[in-house]
């Protein structure tokens, strides 16, 4: 079972190789394109997607040492994401799994998040460990923040969403108003570590039930900042890493705090964390405490498994192709593809 696999739901254009169940491979082209934007462009997007999926995918194949005639599936995101930037991938891999005569497999980009905790790459000679069935995952990323039950890798349940932004939006807007360049959500967590999680008291609000919201305490890091400023001019500038730990602490502890209900509501135990968002220190450090606390089994991704990427849609794949999950030529993506 040879699966080619390819990413390409915002700036980030992947392919990787799955081959038998062992990772092979996995490239990602990054666009640097948006810095000077301070946000991702989707016209652009779409465009430098186009220019770098084919260099990619050879790439991908040959760091596999597979020949494309070897493959056994074309695996592809269809959403969650941005139009342009999806058509891209969908187009490239239903004309390539048309002319190679070969099954196309349509994966939704939040489940393979998830199911990244179950690629099987040994690091070092030593296998991580895998979440079991079920578990809850947080999925936490610029464009979702969402409390999943998984109870198989093709059955997923939201038990909980952000009703307004996602966490991700909450990191980059703070840092936007901190004068940090795009991304700024890996700047924040970069300063934090210096800084006094406690210095600096910002409202975490309350959403019934299992459910986030995030706009309150942009508008309360907005106020706070604008009327400190008034007062200093260089208020930023001589308190960044208080500033951005405090920032940090509150928006951890805001997805904590759910997390602990959804344990006690549900007696589930294995814990894991997926997104970009996951690639956080604060949140892994604070996640791995409170798994020690509480005694919950903690799954954390590799660091390159928690930005956006091909192997963890290669890995989706492998569940579904396994199961005879095919989609059609007729198929198309889905910008707004949930659960």
């Amino acid at each position: 079972m040879n699966i080619l696999a390819i990413e390409s739901s915002c700036d980030e254009t992947s392919a990787a190789v799955l081959a038998n169940g062992q990772l092979r491979s996995n490239i990602i082209a990054t666009q640097l394109i948006h810095e000077q934007y301070g946000g991702v462009v989707p016209e652009l997007a779409s465009r430098a997607h186009q220019q770098h999926i084919l260099p990619v995918v050879e790439r991908a194949l040959v760091d596999a040492n597979i020949a494309k005639t070897e493959l056994s599936a074309i695996a592809f995101t269809r959403g969650p994401g941005l139009l342009g930037s999806l058509l891209v991938g969908a187009s490239f891999a239903k004309a390539l799994a048309l002319g190679l005569n070969i099954p196309l497999i349509e994966v939704n980009h939040m489940q393979a998040h998830v199911l990244a905790h179950f690629i099987d790459d040994q690091h070092e000679g030593i296998a991580r460990p895998k979440p079991g069935f079920p578990f809850l995952c947080l999925t936490v990323s610029g464009g979702h923040t969402q409390l999943v039950r998984i109870n198989s890798p093709l059955e997923m349940e939201v038990i909980g969403q952000t009703q307004d932004d996602a966490v991700g939006e909450a990191f980059d807007k703070s840092a936007k108003l901190l004068n940090l360049p795009y991304p700024g959500g890996p700047l924040i967590d970069n300063y934090a570590k210096a800084g006094n999680p406690l210095a600096y008291k910002f409202p975490m609000g309350e959403m019934p039930g299992l459910d986030f919201s995030f706009s309150g305490i942009k508008t309360a890091i907005l106020y706070f900042l604008r009327d400190n400023v008034k007062k200093n001019p260089d208020f930023i500038a001589e308190n960044l890493a208080d500033i951005c730990a405090s920032i940090q602490h509150t928006l951890v502890q805001m997805l904590l705090t759910k997390l602990k209900r959804a344990v006690r509501e549900t007696g589930i135990r294995d814990i894991a964390i997926a997104g970009g968002v996951s690639a956080n220190s604060g949140l892994r450090s604070a996640l791995t405490q409170l798994g020690d606390e509480q005694n919950w089994n903690v799954f954390i991704p590799r660091f390159e498994y928690c930005t956006d990427n091909a192997a963890m849609i290669a890995m989706a794949a492998q569940f579904k192709y396994e199961q005879g999950d095919f989609t059609a030529q007729t198929v198309s993506p889905l910008p707004r593809m949930s659960f």
